[in-house]
């Protein structure tokens, strides 16, 4: 199983409304067909009142073994189902790689 599929496995036990992991490693000086570099955007009921960290702390829990090892680098947005539909049902893009030129 791809690192992806398995992030996308262990995340559904937040019971999202939506899931999106996107796999950004190529953005990334890091060799082809990597899976280091991630963004997951997830909306769940579970985050209501919760505070942004608190809800960064369950992801990061969920995936413990990942960021232990092959992960690099997660980006998080994390919304409740409000959120999600004020914010138009977006989330930021993802700034350029700053870690170094592909040569």
């Amino acid at each position: 199983m791809s690192i992806q599929a398995t992030i996308e496995d262990k995340l559904r036990a937040l019971e999202p409304a939506f899931l999106a992991v996107e796999n950004e490693s190529h953005r990334h000086n890091v060799p082809p067909n990597s899976e280091t570099h991630f963004k997951v955007t997830l909306v769940a009921s579970r985050f209501e009142g919760l505070m942004p960290v608190k809800r960064h702390q369950q992801v990061y829990a969920l995936l413990a073994d990942e960021l232990a090892g092959p992960v690099h680098a997660l980006a998080l947005h994390l919304f409740t189902p409000g959120e999600w539909e004020a914010s138009g049902r977006s989330r930021p893009d993802s700034p350029d790689c700053r870690g170094g030129g592909k040569s």
